[in-house]
């Protein structure tokens, strides 16, 4: 029971760290402006470590590689603290973190299109809204072209979560596999 609470606790602190990391990394891939609710929460949530990885990591184009590295740092945290409690194998841990990685993106993903969708279907007039559009919009924009609006309904969010669930499958199988 311990184990299962603190990895638990463990998954939230690194979610919630990780993927601010990861959002503020595509939010400045699609150059959506931090100057809104969102960009200034993940900027709390994320500059005492960003920051200082900067210093060592610059940037390359678009690409915030200390955003990366955090995200990767925080998932590699939450598997060695895992390791350390079970008495694992300590050379699965940066392998792990990786695919932790990877589940962490899709499922903020998944999570970016379900407030998309629940936020499209009650027409709120917030600055929060146009920030998710925007950083759904380069997600959603290959289903719009190939599943038009039936009645009226846009069904590519439903498309693009189908998929992102399938590549979640994939990459747990994956990861299941480096454990055995």
């Amino acid at each position: 029971m311990f184990f299962q609470i603190t990895s638990f606790l463990l998954d939230v602190v690194a979610g919630l760290l990780g993927g601010a990391c990861l959002l503020r990394l595509y939010m400045q891939l699609q150059r959506v402006p931090f100057g809104n609710p969102v960009g200034r929460f993940i900027f709390a949530l994320t500059d005492w470590i960003v920051l200082p990885l900067r210093k060592v990591l610059p940037g390359w184009k678009k690409w915030d590689f200390a955003s990366l590295v955090a995200a990767y740092l925080f998932e590699l945290a939450q598997f060695g603290i895992l390791a350390l409690m079970v008495g694992a194998g300590y050379a699965l841990v940066p392998g792990l973190a990786l695919f932790g990685l990877i589940r962490l993106a899709i499922s903020g993903m998944i999570g970016l299109v379900i407030v998309y969708a629940v936020l499209s279907w009650v027409q709120a007039d917030s600055p929060i809204v146009d920030v998710i559009d925007r950083i759904t919009a380069p997600l959603l924009r290959p289903f719009r072209k190939i599943i038009p609006l039936v009645g009226g309904f846009d069904l590519s969010p439903l498309a693009l979560l189908v998929v992102l669930q399938v590549a979640a499958i994939i990459v747990a199988n994956l990861q299941g596999a480096l454990l055995r």
